[in-house]
């Protein structure tokens, strides 16, 4: 294999492992010790940056005609909000042990966390369509801005955010991030063609960075789950709980999104959570340890885009 079909089909394990690795060598290394206030600033500025640039690439791709609302949107939105709501109910209405508690919290986040800012990246990659994943990821962002307000103090009170400030709070951790790169991309398209066109023609980029992105949020996930004072036991028990949630909201999206011809889309846009926004609900809302679930979904789900993608590459 050359170099280049091993970076093709190991991408995101490759960015995965540096990241991990990148945490390590900061946290032992001693001499790094005055670099790492500067690498977190760095880390924080550049992560929202590469997102950008990724969904401005993909959007300059994108057919206008093709973000519309389709039967499948409504059937996985559906599930994500009575999925929730029964893990919720459990919470509320069944007494049961803190441990047990923190690894139900976990993955009711998991499961009301919306869709991945940066999924239609791997969605385009894989083959589905980027324009509408990128419609439901604002339906799973306006469901999650509402249910957690309403829903998450009812099984903790770790909050004095009101409905108001909780719903706008989400809602301006995503939207900009998805709004402002679509309508960039449109403004090229109808006022400057021929950058528009320099552009799309260089939108496979997008996923290449998606992977430095992805190096830099497991470094966080890594580092979160490292820092943990949660025993073993029960960090292995959330986990655990994370992977039997990413394995259902992926089947269940593919198996919707198959009935309609577009079982790669509706996968991704179940399974591929926004793991950061997620962690911060957690913290907010729930019980910290709790944050341990979205945390190392981040991993299960890039390691399933990992397959998928080398799936793809050895068909083609």
């Amino acid at each position: 294999m050359t170099v280049r079909q091993i970076l093709r089909d190991w991408t995101l394990p490759i960015a995965m492992a540096a990241g991990a690795m990148g945490y390590f060598v900061f946290h032992y290394a001693g001499f790094l010790a005055p670099l790492k206030p500067a690498v977190w600033v760095a880390v924080d500025v550049l992560t929202p940056s590469l997102i950008f640039i990724q969904l401005f690439l993909t959007f300059c791709k994108v057919d206008l005609k093709d973000f519309r609302l389709t039967r499948w949107h409504w059937i996985v939105l559906l599930f994500q909000l009575l999925s929730s709501l029964a893990v919720a109910s459990v919470l509320i209405f069944v007494p049961m042990d803190e441990v047990y508690r923190e690894i139900f919290e976990g993955a009711m986040v998991c499961l009301i966390c919306p869709t991945a800012t940066a999924a239609a990246v791997v969605t385009d990659k894989l083959g589905g369509s980027a324009a509408r994943i990128t419609v439901y990821n604002l339906m799973s962002n306006i469901l999650a801005a509402v249910f957690v307000p309403v829903v998450f103090p009812l099984i903790e009170v770790h909050s004095e955010l009101g409905f108001l400030p909780a719903f706008l709070k989400i809602l301006s951790k995503v939207f900009p991030l998805l709004i402002c790169p679509f309508l960039l991309a449109l403004l090229l398209r109808y006022l400057w063609p021929k950058a528009h066109d320099f552009f799309k023609a260089r939108a496979g980029i997008a996923f290449y960075l998606w992977a430095v992105a992805l190096a830099l949020a497991i470094g966080q996930t890594v580092r979160s789950m490292h820092n943990s004072t949660a025993p073993s036991l029960v960090l292995w028990l959330i986990a655990g709980a994370a992977l039997m949630t990413c394995i259902v909201q992926f089947w269940f999206g593919k198996r919707t999104g198959r009935a309609y011809g577009d079982n790669i889309t509706a996968g991704q846009a179940l399974g591929q959570k926004n793991s950061v926004l997620a962690i911060w609900m957690a913290y907010t809302y729930l019980n910290p340890i709790s944050s341990l679930a979205p945390g190392t979904y981040a991993i299960w789900q890039n390691l399933f885009n990992s397959w998928q993608l080398w799936r793809k590459n050895h068909r083609t």
